[in-house]
This record gives structure tokens, sequence and C-alpha cells, in this order.
């Protein structure tokens, strides 16, 4: 490695375990997948605006702290208390904005943690990029190397953990008919990743063994209570697939072996797959579109159920009617869909 390809290597080395995470993160929406031009732009969001953002506040308030003390506590205040606060709330922009916007495609919390992380990765490329430069600069490749392992890989999920907490909350105003939940659970998301954030960055910031395994028990168990939830709430939209598709058999919306295979997801990619094998590309993805209709069927019927709107209701409608067939969005059953 040398001062001429070091910005190569270190984008390649930012990016490689992110493209990794990302599909993982991806993979975990097994119900329906979320548009792919909004998970991109919320991954830009994190990589560009967010990261210049971040840049330009962080530097602007943490200079009088470098002003009036000496580079050590300085480090401390700019590090572990202004730079999660700046990151955090320059992330979650983007998450408030689908909020407001694109409220329709927050189905689930699932849906939240998934738009939190994707802007977490983005901005973890960019960062890690930087970082890894420097530590080239200040250290050569043996600094660069231990660099890209803690950074790509020990921590490499750490800036998805934080902002997937704002999605969290971000999710949860959307989903709930309670208005104090509405207001407070983005504050609340919010609130847990600057926390979170804070922790692991003084954690670190102590440069010791006992920092490192501080680190790793905040990052790693956030992690880990993130799976569960991810678990639970996928167990979640099962019993929604059985609960508001059950009725419609009777419809005439599905058959019932149609119904027996949309409430597992591992059914439906078993299903897919086959489709694939035996009649090519076309009838896998019109087996994908008519299965993202049958979630999202149960969605917006749980919706309604919740909260009585009209909306909720007419969506429903238009489901139904495109998968029974009817002229009004016809997506006839595949041949091997119906049993």
């Amino acid at each position: 490695m040398t001062a001429g390809n070091v910005l190569l290597l270190s984008l390649l080395a930012a990016a490689a375990p992110v493209a990794l995470y990302v599909g993982l993160i991806y993979w975990a929406d097994r119900y329906e997948k979320e548009p792919w031009w909004l998970l991109s732009a919320a991954f830009l969001w994190g990589a560009i605006p967010a990261a210049i953002l971040a840049l330009i506040f962080n530097t602007l308030l943490s200079m009088p702290f470098y002003l009036l003390l000496d580079s050590g506590p300085a480090d401390l205040v700019s590090g572990g208390f202004i730079a999660p606060i700046i990151e955090e709330t320059a992330k979650a922009l983007i998450l408030f904005l689908i909020l407001f916007l694109w409220r329709h495609e927050l189905d689930s919390p699932l849906d939240g943690l998934i738009y939190g992380a994707m802007v977490g990765m983005g901005f973890a490329m960019v960062e890690n990029v930087l970082y890894y430069v420097t530590a080239f600069e200040e250290g050569g490749q043996a600094v660069w190397n231990g660099t890209v392992v803690m950074r790509g890989v020990v921590f490499g999920l750490s800036h998805a953990l934080y902002t997937s907490l704002t999605g969290l909350g971000i999710a949860a105003a959307k989903l709930s008919p309670s208005r104090p939940v509405r207001w407070l659970a983005p504050l609340l998301g919010l609130g847990a990743a600057i926390t979170l954030h804070a922790l692991h960055n003084v954690a670190m910031f102590t440069n010791s063994p006992l920092g490192l395994l501080a680190g790793l028990t905040f990052d790693w168990g956030g992690m880990t209570i993130t799976a569960v939830i991810i678990t639970l709430v996928l167990y979640q939209e099962r019993q929604w697939m059985r609960r508001y598709l059950a009725d419609e058999v009777a419809l005439g919306t599905l058959t019932a072996d149609e119904y027996d295979l949309v409430r597992s997801a591992a059914g439906r990619n078993r299903r897919r797959l086959g489709l694939l094998l035996r009649e090519g590309p076309d009838a896998w993805r019109r087996s994908g579109r008519r299965y993202r209709e049958c979630s999202e069927l149960a969605y917006y019927k749980r919706h309604h159920a919740i909260f009585g709107d009209e909306r909720s209701l007419a969506a429903a409608e238009r489901l139904r009617a495109s998968l029974a067939g009817h002229p009004a969005g016809s997506n006839p059953p595949l041949p091997h869909e119906t049993g």
C-alpha cells in the first residue's frame, strides 16, 4: 500500500462489508420488501448530506472546546457528546421525511429498523473511508489494517444499530393510534440512538481493554436486542398474515393453498425459487408481485382495524380486486400457486 493507492483501497475496504451488511438488512425484510428507490435514497442520505452536515457542525461546535481545553478533554467532548447528537440528528432527517411524505411505506416496526439501518450504513461507509485514510497517514499500513478490522468488522454495524433505533421510533409513531406515542416515539428513538452512540464513543476514548470491552458490550448487546426485536416482529407479521388473510379464501381472493403458503416467508421463497427454475424470471417476478400484494392487503386491513380510516379500506379493496383477477387490477394466480 502506498500514499497513491490508499484512497482506492480505503474505498474498497469500506464498501465491501457495507455491501454484505446491506444484503443482510434487505434479506431481513421477509414479507414485503421496501422499494429500492427509497432504500437507496436513505442510504445516499447517510452517505452524502448527513455526512457533510455532520462534518460541518461537528467542526463548528467543537472548535470552542479546542480553543479552551487541552486536546484530550476537547476530543472527549467533541467525540463523546457533540458528535453523537449532530450525527444522529443529521441521519434522522431523512427518517422524519419518510414519516411525513412516505408514511404508507411504514407497515411494521421492521420497516423503520430497515430504513434507519440503511441510513446508518451509508454514513458508516463514508466515515470509515476518512478514518482509514487518516490511519494510514498517521501510522502506516499496520495502523490502517487495525482500523479496518475494528471499524469495518468488529463495529461494522454500529451506525446501522444507532440509527435503526430512530427508525423504530418513527415506525412506532406511524403505527400507533395513541397521540402521545405518535409525538414521543420518534424523540425517544432518536434519544436512544444518541445515548448508545455516546456511550460507545466515550468507552472507546479510554483507549483501554476495559473501554473496548464496554464498547463491545454496548454495541453487540444492542445488536443482540435488535436481532431479538426483528425475530419477534417477523413472528408478529406472520400472525398478521394468518389473521387478516383468513377471510380472503371465502371471499375468493385467495385459494386455500395460497393462504397456507403466503403465511410463511420461507414457503414463499421456496415457491418462487421453484417457479424461477421451472418457468423462468417472468413467473418469478409475477409471483413476487402477487405475494407482495397479499402482504399489503394484510397490512391495510390491520391499519383499518386499528384506525378505521377510509383510505386503508379503499386500498384493501383495490388489492383484493387485483388479487382476485378483477379488471380493477389483473394479477391472476399463477398455475403453480393455486395448488
